[in-house]
């Protein structure tokens, strides 16, 4: 099956067949190895990818369904020489170990900050109207969907409340 898919700005013609993954799409077929294959079945968040903003495990949907989305891997958010802000703030406060998690922890910490300044509650939210507090709690819970078998979660919080101007644990 052909589709269209626009990544990190750039347009991508691929022949997969229609029951190719995302994931399998970015890695296999196109080169994109920065997401990660950790359960394959969307239960760690090591491969999250951002679609049209919005965070998703890539290995739970199929690149066919994709056609004309736009899609940011680990790649588009950021490169060496050129580090988005929240890559630099994994960096200086060790948020990550061994690394393997990183791309989609970056990936989702990014939407969700994006969340956060549209004023998405979530099941932790103190209130449905006021804007968001982003408590360690509030953290913890927006980015449940993302494990860390090294247990860096203590740097991924505060490398993300940096970025957030949260501070200290409010």
């Amino acid at each position: 099956m052909q589709t269209q898919l626009s990544i990190n700005g750039e347009s991508h013609e691929l022949e997969a067949d229609s029951r190719t993954t995302l994931l399998d799409a970015l890695r296999n077929h196109l080169g994109l190895t920065g997401s990660k294959k950790g359960c394959d079945h969307g239960q760690c968040g090591a491969c999250t990818v951002l679609i049209n903003g919005r965070r998703i495990n890539s290995c739970l949907t199929l690149a066919c369904m994709h056609d004309g989305d736009d899609i940011t891997t680990i790649e588009g958010i950021g490169s060496p020489g050129a580090l988005s802000p929240l890559q630099d703030a994994f960096v200086r406060h060790d948020g990550y170990q061994c690394g393997y998690c990183t791309p989609g922890q970056i990936c989702s910490a990014t939407a969700m900050l994006q969340e956060v300044q549209a004023g998405w509650p979530s099941h932790v939210s103190t209130s449905l109207e006021d804007d968001v507090s982003l408590s360690n709690e509030e953290i913890g819970e927006r980015m449940a969907g993302n494990l860390c078998r090294c247990a860096a979660y203590p740097n991924i919080v505060a490398a993300i409340r940096e970025v957030a101007g949260a501070g200290e644990d409010a």
